[in-house]
């Protein structure tokens, strides 16, 4: 189980919140966009192993969104920040075992 520290209401359980995907990602302009850059931009994504940049929502309290360092090989999890806020440094242990 992960221990979620929502910026809004402080530490939960992981079954709190509703994972949003990878945070960050530059929406395709709606008039410049073919259907080919639209399906890449909604159902394309990498997997990296490791530490990513995700967006959460806090479903059972506040409803708010925000975003939220996670290793993925690990389970650990980092700092969570605001949606707008700058993206804290990946940490140290930044490689995956």
């Amino acid at each position: 189980m992960l221990l979620i520290d929502c910026p809004h209401c402080g530490p939960r359980e992981q079954t709190e919140f509703v994972h949003g995907g990878e945070a960050h990602l530059a929406r395709p302009t709606p008039d410049r966009a073919d259907d080919a850059t639209w399906a890449a931009h909604l159902f394309m994504r990498g997997n990296p192993k490791g530490w990513r940049r995700e967006r959460w929502r806090h479903a059972a309290s506040c409803g708010r969104w925000f975003n939220l360092l996670r290793n993925t090989a690990s389970g650990a999890v980092g700092p969570a920040y605001d949606i707008g806020a700058p993206p804290p440094p990946i940490p140290e242990d930044a490689t995956a075992r």
